[in-house]
């Protein structure tokens, strides 16, 4: 017997202030991360050597094409999200265009897919960025202690 899943979508209506708190909080969280990549830039400058050293260079590799896809992403992300707060004139606007404000919505409620799953790859990009400075500050303090000796 064979199962038929049905995809049942429950779609809330939001008001057109709830629309554009959520843009704003969007550009705030995004316009951070920004601020953050090149906190890891220079994370990542600082700690090269320790990078390219031989058994991390594949990994470290990846992660700073990690880092700087998510650059890329991020400022895309901005973009966009400044060109559907500039739209909201659409639903605010005294005219009743259904179509359009049908379609605002549906966009509206797709970035909120798209800006959650940047924000959980970011997080996850994150803590790798974190646990491979962290893996490399205890190698340093490792080896510093012994040099002591």
């Amino acid at each position: 017997m064979k199962t038929i899943q049905t995809h049942a979508r429950y779609i809330e209506w939001l008001s057109a202030d709830e629309m554009h708190n959520a843009s704003q909080e969007w550009l705030s969280e995004l316009k951070f991360i920004n601020d953050e990549h090149l906190f890891f830039e220079d994370l990542v400058t600082s700690y090269t050597l320790q990078l390219i050293e031989g058994k991390k260079f594949t990994e470290s590799k990846a992660l700073i094409e990690a880092i700087n896809k998510s650059q890329k992403r991020n400022k895309l992300l901005i973009e966009t999200v400044q060109t559907h707060e500039n739209d909201l004139q659409i639903m605010v606007d005294g005219v009743n265009e259904l179509k359009k404000e049908d379609a605002y919505t549906k966009e509206h409620l797709q970035l909120v897919t798209i800006i959650n799953d940047f924000l959980n790859d970011y997080k996850t990009l994150k803590l790798k960025l974190f646990d491979t400075i962290k893996t490399i500050k205890k190698e340093e303090k490792q080896k510093h202690l012994i040099d002591k000796k």
